[in-house]
This record gives structure tokens, sequence and C-alpha cells, in this order.
């Protein structure tokens, strides 16, 4: 099976050479369409020796994926944006994936390097090079209407999805999206289609999401409570959501049998709705009904990994208000869900020393540090479990770890904390 990359751009000179590194021998045609490019864009693409297109942007990310599309000449297509990479453990089960004749599309694991909110999602962007699938939407264009039209008409086919992590997106990272005021973007193109698709779901439980990520809270309640009305009032009305399971295996068998006694609703928007109120009654300090809106979210039968971020979340609120074992428990939750999750480790670590469990605390301060070794806040804080435990030699060393990283990055911080440190005698002048 012939596989193709389908990309649009524009001015991602910086970003787009990693990108194209990463599926340089994974696929077999790039197709870039450029929508206005002013740097050196369409130069680096050519140099990845892609089929460069043309089109002037019109405000419509649809469109101009749409566009890209009819250049593609693959059997199956893989679409990405430049300021995200393919992860090269997933090469192998996307080779042996594109094989399996009963796939219209197979949903990959998306990592969002440095979110702040939930690390992971699942994106339609590995499917057929079908006549019928195309993007809509002006904003977070997706094929899944299309390919659902589809499995209604050709009732064969199946979607089915990747568990690993494919693809490391770092366009959410809070410099990014400032530097390149994509909130402000996206929430301007969102609103416009709004306009004439007031029952998009979907869409309410994007632009509610950015409408609360800048401070529009109150607005942001009220659209995701829209969606959520409309998902409800949908669910028996709506298709059975086709899907399987492509499982990480030798013989990647397909198991269907979870999704088969699915109930009708879109379960994946429901998560999204319930899980972003949450983060708005946590900012309006509301934290029962954020605790409520987290727990309805985590119920929902949905790919495990998604659920990160609210677990850690509901955490957050369970410490906060005082439910230290069930912090632990839900951050511990988060770890057998995903035992790489850094700042997991981190939270088991804090809600562990609060509970007097130094040995819990020490371990999971540890497993952060290992995971990443620049994380001053805990180094520092397993300075300070080391402390109450007394061994004095190994708490002084984290907190130098603390302190030399702090200086990096947050030099007041790390004034503050020598200063604590010398006052009580255990360091002598720098």
């Amino acid at each position: 099976m012939k596989l193709s990359l389908c990309m649009i751009v524009k001015n991602e000179e910086v970003a787009l050479p990693k990108c194209l590194e990463s599926v340089k021998n994974v696929v077999d045609e790039i197709v870039v369409l450029d929508t206005g490019s002013t740097d050196k864009t369409p130069e680096i693409a050519q140099q990845f020796g892609a089929k460069l297109h043309y089109f002037p942007w019109c405000n419509d990310f649809s469109k101009a994926r749409n566009e890209a599309l009819k250049y593609v000449t693959g059997d199956w297509i893989l679409v990405l944006d430049a300021d995200e990479t393919l992860t090269p453990e997933i090469v192998p089960q996307i080779r042996e994936a594109i094989n399996i004749d009963d796939y219209l599309l197979i949903n990959l694991v998306r990592q969002e390097v440095g979110a702040t909110q939930s690390p992971y999602s699942l994106v339609s962007r590995l499917f057929r090079n079908h006549p019928d699938i195309s993007f809509d939407s002006p904003y977070h264009a997706l094929v899944d209407d299309s390919v659902m039209a589809i499995l209604k008409k050709e009732t064969d086919w199946q979607v089915g999805y990747l568990p690993k992590v494919a693809i490391l997106h770092a366009g959410y990272q809070k410099a990014v999206i400032n530097q390149q005021n994509k909130h402000a973007k996206a929430a301007a193109s969102m609103e416009e289609f709004l306009a004439t698709h007031p029952d998009d779901a979907y869409l309410c439980s994007k632009l509610g999401a950015i409408y609360v990520e800048i401070g529009k809270v109150n607005e942001g309640i009220d659209l995701l409570n829209h969606g959520l009305n409309l998902v409800v009032g949908n669910s028996r009305k709506s298709e059975k959501k086709a899907s399987g399971w492509l499982k990480d295996s030798q013989a990647m068998r397909i198991k269907n049998s979870l999704n088969e006694d699915r109930e009708e609703e879109n379960y994946d928007i429901l998560y999204e709705l319930n899980y972003h109120l949450g983060i708005a009654y946590t900012q309006l300090k509301d934290f029962s009904l954020a605790i409520s809106y987290y727990q309805a979210a985590l119920k929902l039968p949905i790919y495990p990994l998604l659920k990160l971020g609210g677990y850690n979340n509901l955490g957050n609120l369970l410490k906060a208000t005082g439910d230290l074992p069930g912090a632990r428990n839900a951050y511990a939750t988060a770890l057998k869900i995903d035992d790489s999750f850094v700042t997991g480790y981190y939270n088991l670590g804090m809600v562990s020393k609060a509970m007097g469990l130094f040995v819990e605390a020490i371990d999971a301060y540890n497993c952060a540090i290992s995971l990443n070794p620049d994380y001053a806040e805990a180094y520092q804080n397993l300075g300070v479990v080391l402390l109450k435990v007394g061994d004095l030699e190994n708490s002084m060393a984290a907190f130098e770890y603390a302190i030399n990283l702090h200086e990096k990055d947050n030099p007041e911080e790390a004034k503050r904390l020598f200063q604590g440190l010398q006052e009580m005698g255990f360091l002598g002048d720098r």
C-alpha cells in the first residue's frame, strides 16, 4: 500500500524540517499545499521531495485541506501539521495497519507536548484515499462526518485506532499560543462558523474550551452546556459509531467487543464537554460542581489514555478540598494509565507528603526526576521530605539541584530557597 503525507502550510520554515524529517522514510509521497508563505517554507518542502502546490488562504481549513487531497495519489493518507512529528515507534504499526482490508479510517493518539491540560487526544489523521472522504468545518477540520456517511452506505468498512502515541504536537505550548495569537484566531473562525451551525456539539466543545481558557468563563459554560444538551438530546437519534481496535500485538488482532455494546452517544465529545466544564467551574471556585463534571467525564467508556488530564485535574481538586485519599487514588489511576506521566508522579509525591507517607512521596519524586531531570520543584520537595525523614546529606543535595535549576528559569525562587536554608543553618554563603 502506498502511503501519502498530506499537509497545508503557511510560514512554517522553523517547524517544517522536523516534521518532514520524521516521515521521510515512512511515506511514499509528500504533498504540501502552501497557503501564502512569505518565508522559506516552499523551498524547505521541495528539499524533502514534496509535491508543492499553492492555494490562496480563505480562512477555512477544510477548504484548504480538501484542495490538498486532490493532489494525493497514495492508497492511504496521513495528515500532519507542521508543528507535529510522527513517532518512530508507531511506524511498524502503521505499515501493518494500512494493509488490513477492513479499515477505512485509523485514529491516531496525539500527545500535546507541554500542554497544561489534557496531554492526549485521538485524531482522525490516517485514512484511505476514498473519493467521498473530505474535511468539514473551517477550524479543526475533520473527516469524521464524511467517514460516517460512507459507513452508512458501505457497511463492510470499519474504523479503528492505534493505541500508542503516534503524533507529537508542539503547538499548544503557552509560548507558542501567545506568540501566534492562536486562541484569538481560532475563536474568530469558530464564531463565524457557529453563527450558521449553532447545533454543532463538537464546535461548542472547542469554542467553549477556548472561552474558558481566555477568561470568558461564563460564556464558555453556556456554550459547553449547550453542547452537552445537544449530545444527550440527540443520543437516541444518532447512528451507532463504528469502531474497532487495532491492538499492539504481533498479529494486530482486531477487537470490536468494547464498542459493540456502546450506547449511541458520541462519547468523545461528551467527555470533552464534561472535562472543560470541570475546568470552568474550577476557575469559578465551585469545586463541588467541578468535581461532579470530572467524575461524569471519567465514567465514559473512551480510550483510557484520553482520561489522563481528567484524573489529574480531579486529583488536584480532591486535594484542594481535603480529600487526600481520593486525590491519591486519582493520581495513582492516572499513572496506571500512563507510567511516564511526569506530572502525575509529582502530584502523587505532593499528596503522599501531605498524608505523611514519606517513603511513597520519595519514590514518586524520584520517578518524576528520572523522567525529567530538570524538574526543579520535584527536587525541592524531595529535599523537604528527605529532611523530614532525617536524611540530611541527600536532602541538601536535592536542595542544591533545585537551587541550580531555579537559577536558570526562576532566580527569585532560587534566592528564596537558598536564603531559607541559610537561615535554618543548613547552607553557608555562596
